[in-house]
């Protein structure tokens, strides 16, 4: 047996209702902003949930103005989730200062960048145009809803001829993808892998879908910031939201010859499966638990060990309560002294995007020793027997100087990944 493969992170990219640039996210989320807001479209009033996380369109400060950085030929060969995908995979290439140029570089970096949901409108819009007349369904259509799109713009953009893959497991998508590049690389395929999630479906046929499931939100329509609040009791369904998180992994001697900042080290990833419901997570939580279990035990790395757990928590009365089930079991006497917190109270719930946004956030915290807070926790359901960082981050202090963290991720279909990473010694 040879030595194990180091895999470690070396460029963050993030477009995220927050705003664009991982910095930029990074600072309005540990600043305590909420990015969910009333969707006002006349569209949308039907509708039991009119709440959603929107990417801040404009030229401003952290907004996307789509038309600088892709001419209107480009833009019509893509939907908004893959070039969300391409603006947060640029900003994470430049970051790690990755541009491979010789042949065996390039053939040597992959990308691994997934979706949860086909673009939705694209469809509709075209069964419209299909009505009219057969001439007027774009020739973009097929190419523009598969959901390996995004991975395959980003390789051709940047000359990345090594794996070409892409994963599409609803809300755990972005979380396998950044677990899957882990292992082309610790298992020799790649030296370097472009990996992440990307969604954008807020609009009112997914909405309604997501209505007629009662997963949402309904009761915060008039107090739109206060719609996403996991573990708080007063939750009742997640926000929609939408964005791409994309991070640059790297084998770690290879990251070190070339210089690269170094953010977190990946040490391990696990992924099971619920075989319980389509929507429902399994009420003992054992999906969860093996997830978090097989993470820590590639890892090598003890429940007593970890500082941190980004929760997938969804702002669901049944999801939240579950995944704080799971990891009471899996941490045991150490599960009122591991810090959690779910973003998406800030955030709102990226679905495909969620993983890899959580983890490039994970990454940052284990770098900058900082835990991000929860949104709108005003008051934590009872005993649910957690440490949960809420309302205000905090400085990230343990005994330990190499700060250990977990990010969950779960979907629909009882698909369920979880990300172990560390600050990197």
């Amino acid at each position: 047996m040879g030595c194990v493969r180091r895999v470690v992170v070396t460029g963050l990219g993030l477009v995220t209702p927050l705003g664009v640039g991982a910095p930029h996210t990074w600072l309005r989320l540990t600043a305590g902003r909420v990015a969910t807001a009333a969707l006002t479209d006349q569209h949308f009033a039907q509708l039991p949930c009119r709440v959603g996380a929107r990417v801040p369109q404009g030229e401003g400060e952290g907004q996307l103005h789509l038309p600088a950085h892709f001419t209107a030929s480009q833009l019509r060969t893509m939907t908004p989730a893959t070039a969300y995908a391409r603006v947060a995979a640029r900003e994470a290439l430049q970051d790690a200062g990755w541009h491979p140029e010789s042949e065996e570089e390039r053939e040597r970096s992959g990308v691994a960048v997934g979706m949860g949901m086909v673009d939705l409108e694209d469809i509709l819009a075209t069964g419209a145009a299909l009505k009219e007349r057969y001439s007027r369904v774009s020739p973009y259509f097929v190419p523009r809803i598969l959901t390996n799109m995004a991975a395959g713009q980003i390789s051709m953009e940047h000359g990345l001829e090594g794996p070409n893959h892409s994963v599409s497991t609803a809300c755990a998508t972005g979380a396998h993808a950044v677990g899957d590049a882990f292992r082309f690389i610790r298992h020799g395929d790649a030296e370097v892998m472009v990996c992440g999630g990307a969604e954008a479906c807020i609009n009112p046929l997914a909405l309604a879908g997501f209505c007629r499931l009662r997963a949402l939100a309904t009761s915060f329509n008039e107090m739109p910031e206060k719609a996403s609040r996991p573990f708080d009791i007063r939750r009742e369904g997640f926000v929609m939201g939408e964005g791409a998180g994309v991070m640059v992994l790297e084998e770690l001697s290879h990251a070190r010859a070339r210089g690269a900042t170094v953010y977190a080290e990946v040490l391990g990833y696990g992924a099971t499966g619920d075989a319980h419901h389509y929507t429902a997570p399994r009420e003992d939580g054992r999906g969860a638990v093996r997830a978090m279990t097989a993470a820590l035990r590639e890892a090598g790395v003890a429940p007593g060990e970890v500082g941190y757990i980004n929760a997938h928590a969804t702002s669901t009365p049944l999801g939240d309560a579950i995944e704080a089930r799971a990891i009471r079991e899996v941490f045991q006497g150490h599960a009122d002294t591991v810090a959690v917190s779910s973003v998406k109270g800030a955030l709102g719930h990226l679905l495909g995007a969620a993983g890899a946004v959580e983890a490039v956030l994970t990454a940052i915290a284990c770098h900058a020793a900082f835990l991000p807070p929860t949104a709108n926790l005003e008051e934590a359901e009872p005993g649910l027997g957690l440490d949960l960082v809420a309302g205000e981050g905090r400085a990230w202090l343990q005994d330990s100087p190499k700060r250990v963290a977990l990010s969950n991720s779960f979907g629909f279909g009882g698909t369920n990944a979880s990300l172990c990473l560390a600050a990197c010694d």
